[in-house]
Formats: structure tokens, C-alpha cells, sequence
């Protein structure tokens, strides 16, 4: 079993820039993937930004150019930074973690507890 912990802020003004966590505890030496994904009311959750063997990263296209994704291996934790951040960009985001590297769709493994994120003035 895998625990996924996040942390980080939740709110922040249009434009203006957060960093969330995600800390991985437990059998996590078999984890192969980590990212995160996000989910607006009567929407599907979808993916935000992966990183697959600690390295090869991808962006949905709707965040690329204000999302870096990384990940330290020694210690299982993962970083997402989001710059200029938009109105839309209000969701719940959810930490994930698995053993393969599909990360398209809604993917198998663990999920952190989830955490709302607003982007208003």
C-alpha cells in the first residue's frame, strides 16, 4: 500500500503563482509514475501534468508553459509548480501515483485526499 499526502497552497489571484506537494509513503519502491490530475463539477478528472521514471514529464495542453512537474526519487516527493494561473484553472487536485506509466484517462494506483484549488481575485 501507498499513502499520498499533499500539501501547499489552495488560493491564489489570477496571475499570481502556488507550488503543491505530494509526498509518497509506504511500499513506494515499485512506483513508477506520479502526478497530478484535477476535476471541475460534471467534469471527468483529467490530467494536469505527469512524471514518469523520475524524468519524462507531460502536460495537458491546456497548462503547458505554466506547469513544471518534479519529482525527487530519494525521497518520493513531487513538486508542481503553477505560474499565471487563471480563472479556469479552479479545480480539486488530486495527487496519483502507479506502477505503469498510462497516466492518460483516469488512472489506476493511489490518490492523495484531494484538495480544492481557487483561482479568484
Amino acid at each position: 500500500q501507498v499513502q499520498l499526502v499533499e500539501s501547499g497552497g489552495g488560493l491564489v489571484q489570477p496571475g499570481g503563482s502556488l507550488r503543491r506537494f505530494c509526498a509518497a509513503s509506504g511500499n513506494i519502491f515499485s512506483i513508477n509514475r506520479m502526478g497530478w490530475y484535477r476535476q471541475a463539477p460534471g467534469k471527468q478528472r483529467e490530467l494536469v501534468a505527469v512524471i514518469i521514471s523520475g524524468s519524462t514529464t507531460t502536460y495537458a495542453d491546456s497548462v503547458k508553459g505554466r506547469i513544471n512537474i518534479f519529482r525527487d526519487n530519494a525521497d518520493n516527493t513531487m513538486y508542481l509548480q503553477m505560474n499565471n494561473r487563471l480563472p479556469e484553472d479552479t479545480n480539486v487536485y488530486y495527487c496519483n501515483a502507479g506502477v505503469n506509466s498510462a497516466a492518460w484517462g483516469y488512472p489506476d494506483g493511489y490518490w492523495g485526499q484531494g484538495t480544492q484549488v481557487t483561482v479568484s481575485s
